[in-house]
């Protein structure tokens, strides 16, 4: 029996980036529960502004390419989404549109078929980015993939972390760690041949 892959990645590039913190919490209950998860970081490939001259005159960038392998080779995909203005960030929106665009001999869409996610986010505001959850949400959904209803914003983020990235809180740490565990059962369950 084999182990489900999980993609664990956040919707932003900074440092210090709650929502980074965020999501390797809920890696934790991923591979606690039997999953193999790998950790991106987008300031690892970067990615140009979508353009579709650019990809006309050149093709899927080499980083584009990178992503997509790496999203193909994952069942599922733990997102932890920082909000800007009430709505998804330009770094994951991005991020999505180039995966979103077909290699050469491949489906449109082919990253996001049949793959689970779960979404998560971090904000130093009273809703913890709940408002951009509910965009995300709506973009992978309307591009095939199956978006599980659990789901936890983290609100007040500046004092939620301590100094190791943990969350202070431990109802939210166990609720967090509970989104990559349920995660990795949902996957077990859909993949029974894993």
């Amino acid at each position: 029996m084999s182990t489900p892959k999980i993609l664990a990645f956040a919707g932003s590039a900074r440092q210090g980036s709650f929502n980074k913190k965020l999501v390797k919490i809920a890696a934790e209950g991923a591979r606690a529960a039997g999953a193999e998860v790998t950790y991106l970081d987008f300031r690892d490939l970067p990615l140009p502004l979508y353009d579709e001259d650019l990809e006309a005159a050149e093709g899927l960038p080499e980083n584009a390419l990178k992503l997509k392998a790496l999203m193909k080779d994952h069942q599922g995909f733990l997102i932890s989404c920082p909000e800007y203005n009430s709505s998804i960030t330009p770094l994951l929106k991005n991020a999505i549109d180039w995966a979103s665009r077909p290699a050469p001999n491949e489906s449109s869409l082919e990253c996001f078929k049949e793959k689970v996610v779960v979404l998560m986010s971090a904000s130093p505001g009273g809703l913890g980015g709940l408002r951009g959850l509910f965009h995300v949400r709506s973009i992978l959904s309307s591009i095939g993939v199956l978006v599980l209803p659990n789901q936890k914003a983290i609100e007040n983020a500046y004092q939620a972390f301590d100094e190791n990235d943990n969350l202070r809180d431990e109802s939210q740490r166990v609720a967090v760690r509970q989104l990559g565990d349920k995660l990795a059962a949902v996957i077990a369950k859909l993949h029974p041949s894993l």
